[in-house]
């Protein structure tokens, strides 16, 4: 936003010094004494040194241009044809362009780098060119040249009644009378690119809000089907049994309660296990039994919908988390694992499953 009002700023100045010279004909006799010398200064430099500069084009002629920085200082530089001048385009599916030296307009704003020659020229090697500025100084040369017409007749007309300043009263009126309009029109462009400037500044917002819309977008259809583990909650059994026990169905209460009634995109998965005492075939259907018991306990007492349940299944005396030499790994082994899984494309608009958690199991349908 700062960059977009400097460019209009230094636009202004340059549009202000083109029209300046309409303010002879306000005074003959001041139009006939010399005027006071511009305080801008040429850029120099040693032959040879590289050099970079961020600036307005103040004048052009042929190959060449008049190149003002920020700070006022004019520089020379020169188009040769090794010179590559590109335009940045923005958005996600337009690429920069190249274009030769009839793009470089007055009142453009650019970015020249290359090395100064032995007259104090900048050489261009490379030339970038934004294009929302050269849309705006392609707008604004439609107005300032009929408007540097209008400039230069009264300059014209100012010098001649000077000369002729004895006996020609009526051609000065004139000459008043065109400055008059000048400025007028000069206000008249001001307001036109203050407008220009807003509309593109809406433009630029409108298509960065949808490009984020677009990649939030492709984010969660990607993560539709991806699922992150929320919290994950271990309850053990008696030997042989698969009766959940007073402390048991505490751990699950405190399980149903970390999930929000209003939450969405969750689903519960309960397995079942076993330590390895007896044999394969009865460890497999006691660690089933197991794993129904903690989905019964959910869906009677939370009124856990059954939509919201991955399919329980038992694992027997697989995966276990302590040997199976001792009593104490025996009993850690003798359990129901209940996971709480939460949809990261879901998630990815209401924040991390931490924040968005803490209510009880929806009891709807």
């Amino acid at each position: 936003m700062i960059r977009s009002k400097t460019q209009i700023r230094l636009i202004g100045f340059v549009c202000v010094l083109a029209l300046s010279g309409a303010a002879l004909a306000q005074d003959g006799k001041e139009a006939s004494q010399p005027r006071a010398s511009n305080s801008t200064q040429k850029q120099t430099g040693s032959t040879g040194r590289p050099l970079k500069i961020d600036g307005i084009v103040v004048a052009t002629n042929g190959n060449t241009f008049t190149l003002r920085d920020i700070e006022g200082n004019d520089t020379d530089v020169a188009v040769v044809e090794k010179t590559s001048i590109r335009i940045s385009r923005k958005g996600l599916f337009r690429r920069d362009k190249t274009t030769d030296g009839r793009d470089v307009l007055q009142g453009l704003r650019l970015i020249v780098k290359g090395r100064t020659n032995s007259d104090g020229q900048l050489i261009a090697a490379e030339i970038d060119i934004d294009e929302q500025d050269l849309r705006t100084a392609q707008m604004l040369k439609t107005r300032v040249d009929p408007v540097e017409a209008v400039a230069t007749s009264a300059q014209s007309l100012a010098e001649t009644n000077s000369m002729r300043i004895d006996g020609n009263d009526k051609r000065l009126d004139q000459a008043e009378q065109s400055a008059q309009r000048l400025a007028g029109q000069v206000d008249e462009l001001s307001t036109v690119a203050t407008a220009a400037t807003a509309a593109a500044r809406i433009a630029q917002a409108t298509a960065d809000q949808a490009e984020s819309d677009a990649n939030n977008a492709n984010q969660r259809i990607s993560s539709l089907d991806d699922y992150e583990v929320f919290k994950t909650i271990i309850v053990t059994f008696k030997p042989g049994s698969a009766r959940l026990s007073a402390e048991a169905k505490t751990q699950i209460d405190e399980a149903a309660s970390s999930v929000s009634a209003n939450l969405k995109g969750w689903v519960v998965e309960v397995a079942g296990y076993a330590d390895s005492t007896g044999k394969s075939a009865s460890n497999r259907s006691l660690s089933q039994r197991r794993a129904d018991a903690v989905i019964n306990y959910l869906v009677t007492k939370h009124g856990l919908p059954l939509r919201r349940v991955v399919k329980p299944f038992g694992y027997g005396s697989l995966n276990p988390v302590a040997t199976n030499q001792t009593r104490t790994g025996r009993s850690l082994n003798r359990r129901a694992e209940i996971t709480v899984l939460v949809n990261r494309g879901i998630f990815s608009q209401a924040g991390s499953p931490e924040t968005a958690l803490g209510g009880t199991l929806s009891r709807q349908p």
